[in-house]
């Protein structure tokens, strides 16, 4: 597999001089890192290779044969207008930059003295143009809300809307220079989503995953930038750290919310200048990976609380995916439920229990802290436990607490009574109908709160239906 390149869409440099396009070619890689590069010195040839290749930037010299760059620069608003492109000049001339900033140059520079801004026009060149796109496939996905690519989000079970238009902006942001930050409480599934996004950008490169909890300073340095051969005792031979192990795919940095600030400080240099230097060295590496990121902590918080930088927080903050937690996407219960059983079944050799009908509903009332994974580990427990064909209730209800939590609830609240006492039978109606409420109209939960048959219960819905119509 060829390495990738950077950008992905490559830049088009137009100038009559090869000499000069050889050498801005050098300096684009060395100080960017930008190695796809077309070269054209001949301006006739420009606008066959716009039709047929798709570039990220332009970079045009404004003085040339045939077509000067003014007349080119027109011809490429016109017919690509979404190409930003930046006009180079050999001279300094404020009427000829004002004209071709009024004709639709993204930029004007001078060529031999202003290297510098150069470097600094193009990256926000491209993050302009990363910014539109992004935008005008959000418009598109939530207007026609389809996913281009719903087989990347397979392996995440769910029916939620939500979820679905979390998956139409993953799909919209993945391919963003930016790091994509994924949050979320523990268990929601955090890993799977960013593993999405690295099938979405680059599903030939590798996949890097790299858990920051408990990693001091050193070891993340080490883990992350490599080191040179002799750059400490023990370094008998140089040693490639995960960011250029992950070069052409993806890099995920699970736990951020732990880095220690020594390594808060070095990540944002990372991301501030997309380069790092392996321990050791004094020649820098570029960053070529795309960065993912990942926390179960509230980050806007911690900076607060002087927990965690701010200008960090905001660089990881570029595209921000937040995870829903399961109870606020119970309609997924059952397409789980499914899953796990089928999926612990498999894996514990035994053969696929029927769930009852019931189960999704007793589950629903529960607030599962731990989210999907803890629902996946409540189901393998009753899988490996259950003998008969219908997978029994009694598990799942000791897991959530079911029947204590009532008991508990009723002995420290007690019962609060209006001034004037209901008669037993306005006092059973009301409870009847708090237990259909809190079971979602699932009559077998609502007779088992109640400590009734489900018979008793339907004979009383139907008293209480025909004393509301008699009324």
């Amino acid at each position: 597999m060829s390495p990738e390149k950077y950008p992905n869409q490559p830049i088009l440099l137009v100038d009559d001089e090869t000499a000069w396009l050889r050498s801005l070619s050098l300096t684009l890689r060395e100080a960017t890192g930008i190695d796809n590069i077309i070269k054209c010195s001949d301006s006739r040839k420009v606008m066959d290779i716009l039709r047929e290749t798709e570039v990220s930037l332009i970079l045009l010299d404004l003085t040339m044969p045939y077509f000067s760059g003014m007349d080119l620069l027109q011809m490429i608003v016109q017919e690509h207008p979404d190409v930003p492109v930046i006009v180079l000049s050999g001279l300094n001339q404020v009427e000829t930059a004002v004209r071709c900033m009024h004709l639709g140059a993204f930029d004007y520079y001078v060529k031999t003295v202003e290297i510098e801004r150069l470097i600094t026009g193009i990256q926000r060149a491209f993050s302009m143009k990363e910014m539109r796109s992004e935008n005008n496939s959000l418009k598109e996905r939530f207007l026609e809300d389809h996913l281009a690519h719903p087989e990347v989000f397979a392996g995440i079970m769910t029916t939620s809307k939500k979820m679905r238009a979390l998956f139409q902006y993953c799909e919209a942001v993945a391919q963003s220079s930016e790091p994509v930050l994924v949050t979320g409480e523990s268990g929601v599934g955090k890993e799977l989503v960013a593993r999405a996004i690295h099938r979405l950008r680059c599903p030939d490169g590798p996949w890097v995953a790299v858990n920051a909890a408990g990693l001091d300073d050193t070891i993340f340095s080490d883990t992350l930038f490599g080191h040179a051969r002799g750059a400490f005792t023990g370094a008998d031979r140089e040693r490639r750290g995960m960011i250029e192990e992950a070069a052409a795919g993806t890099l995920f940095l699970d736990e951020i919310g732990d880095l220690s600030p020594a390594s808060q400080v070095k990540l944002l240099r990372l991301l501030q200048e997309r380069e790092f230097f392996p321990i050791g060295s004094d020649v820098p590496r570029k960053l070529k990976a795309k960065l993912v990121f990942a926390t179960n902590c509230n980050l806007s918080e911690k900076n607060c609380l002087n927990g965690f930088r701010k200008d960090l927080y905001y660089r990881l903050n570029a595209h921000q995916v937040q995870i829903p937690p399961l109870r606020e996407r119970f309609e997924d219960l059952p397409l789980l439920i499914d899953h796990f059983l089928s999926e612990a079944a498999s894996a514990l050799g035994k053969r696929r229990p029927t769930p009852p009908r019931e189960l999704a509903t007793l589950l629903s009332i529960y607030s599962f802290p731990g989210n999907v994974r803890e629902l996946r580990a409540m189901i393998y427990d009753a899988v490996s436990r259950h003998r008969s064909h219908i997978l029994s209730l009694d598990t799942f209800k000791e897991k959530i607490g079911y029947c204590g939590d009532q008991q508990a609830s009723a002995k420290e609240e007690g019962i609060k009574y209006p001034e004037r006492l209901p008669t037993l039978e306005e006092g059973g109606n009301k409870l009847v109908m708090e237990a259909m409420q809190r079971a979602r109209g699932n009559q077998t939960m609502a007779a088992s709160m109640l400590g009734i048959t489900r018979q008793g219960l339907a004979k009383r819905l139907k008293q209480l239906s025909a004393s509301a119509i008699a009324n």
